[in-house]
């Protein structure tokens, strides 16, 4: 007679829309509140067997019986400096990589370029594309004039087929795109749900981690921004990167938001051109070299993106409004972190912001997170509520607290040292900027936000003054 676990079902259920998981279908998701979107996951394993049990035997080895000849982490550059640093000094082998970014942002450009560098150096490469044919990629590499590059296109969403043939070529390298479009028979579910994506996500990326070949899937980015389908499947890689940028500006960022074998939030900038993406070697002159002649509202923040210092300008508005609800608009820094400085403007330096919009923007399409931008973003505030020009040879960086003090931050020397080689002359900081050696720059240590904007005020009305 069976077992009682024996008879009941391993079943699970997932919505497509969130990919919450529960044991029972609903007609309505308890966690997003979407109507009709549960479906049935069939499990991708039927549980242990006599011979898996057999060979987990010696699944363990103590660490400190670990040989030392084992071969050490080798990476794989190309001649894409830009992305190697991304990568964390290059490709690892058997590494899993998810890529994300907005449709038309770049992505296939830049994987079919790096495909054909990769190739170039000697591995073998294959592009497999579940979006378009193999005539419409070649079609692409022509135009970015990489149609002699030894690689292998192939087109098919057949998950058994692709396993197979991955199996059989043995590539170092393989590109999918993308993830949504790749479907399991072994799922009753669409392509592109979030049973069909988890285990296409998860068959490939065992593939990379039992045979010495490297996985590049391309996934989709919802509305929020984030990458299309369960946040498992970013737990699954080891790497996950974002393609950042303006569809009307040229700039376009590679972001490193996980990273197994090197430094998360590192970035690399590209520029959008007629031959494909081209990396940007000195970004930060790049960023600043369309800034026009000095404006109030306009101040460069000297920041540091993973391990790199970048210089980029922060420009703020401020008018009149005839709503009831002031207007505060914010491209690529954080909307709450701007409600918190101008809460700390209004409560500690009595400058009022109620009845007024609000508009800040940092150029160049770039999109800051770390608290260091706060100084900088207070100074391009004060200088557009005041109506007073900053000197172009001005860098600002440190953290705001809510007391109103001027936080130390990271990096301090980096960031000084990239301002001098652009021609800065002067430098606003926390308190222990003086403390920095090596450098040439004349910088101004600050205690709280008050002492900070009225030496701000004065200084740039002496300056206007002598003028």
């Amino acid at each position: 007679m069976p077992l009682a676990h024996e008879c009941m079902s391993n079943s699970n259920y997932s919505c497509t829309a969130c990919g919450n998981i529960t044991s029972k279908w609903a007609g309505r998701c308890e966690a997003c509140g979407e109507w009709n979107s549960i479906s049935e996951d069939t499990g991708l394993s039927q549980g242990p067997t006599k011979t898996s049990l057999g060979r987990s035997r010696g699944l363990f080895i103590p660490l400190n019986n670990l040989k030392s000849t084992d071969k050490p982490l080798q990476r794989i550059k190309c001649d894409l400096d830009e992305l190697d640093r991304v990568l964390g000094g290059g490709l690892v082998p058997s590494s899993a990589i998810l890529v994300g970014g907005d449709p038309g942002i770049g992505k296939s450009t830049l994987l079919l370029q790096a495909a054909a560098k990769f190739a170039i150096n000697g591995l073998k490469t294959l592009y497999l594309s579940g979006e378009e044919a193999s005539s419409q990629v070649k079609l692409r590499a022509k135009r970015l004039e990489l149609e002699e590059s030894p690689i292998q296109l192939g087109s098919d969403t057949n998950l058994r087929n692709i396993l197979t043939t991955l199996e059989k070529e043995k590539p170092d390298l393989a590109i999918i795109d993308s993830i949504q479009t790749i479907w399991s028979d072994k799922v009753e579910s669409a392509p592109g749900t979030v049973s069909q994506v988890r285990a296409a996500a998860h068959e490939l990326t065992s593939f990379a981690k039992r045979s010495n070949t490297s996985i590049v899937l391309v996934g989709h980015v919802t509305k929020e921004g984030q990458i299309a389908g369960p946040r498992v499947v970013e737990h699954m890689v080891d790497t996950v990167l974002y393609f950042e940028g303006e569809r009307g500006n040229q700039f376009r960022i590679l972001r490193s938001v996980k990273n197994r074998f090197g430094p998360a939030d590192e970035i690399g900038v590209f520029e959008m051109t007629g031959l494909g993406l081209q990396q940007v070697i000195n970004p930060s002159a790049l960023f600043l070299s369309s800034r026009g002649a000095p404006s109030a509202g306009s101040c460069v923040f000297a920041g540091i993106e993973g391990t790199r210092p970048l210089l980029v300008e922060i420009q703020a508005l401020v008018s009149p409004t005839p709503l009831s609800q002031p207007r505060r608009s914010v491209i690529g820094w954080d909307s709450n972190r701007l409600a918190m400085i101008l809460a700390v403007l209004e409560a500690r330096c009595e400058i009022q912001f109620s009845g007024l919009d609000v508009y800040l923007n940092v150029a160049g399409g770039l999109k800051i997170s770390e608290p260091a931008a706060d100084l900088a973003v207070a100074a391009a505030l004060i200088s557009a509520r005041e109506n007073i020009i900053i000197p172009e040879s001005y860098v600002f960086f440190g953290e705001v607290s809510l007391s109103g003090a001027i936080r130390s931050v990271g990096k301090m020397e980096n960031r000084l040292k990239e301002a001098e080689k652009l021609g800065f002359k002067q430098a606003e900081g926390p308190k222990n900027i003086q403390s920095v050696e090596d450098s040439n720059l004349e910088v101004f240590e600050n205690l709280d936000l008050l002492s900070f904007v009225n030496k701000l005020v004065d200084d740039t009305k002496k300056q206007t003054l002598g003028t």
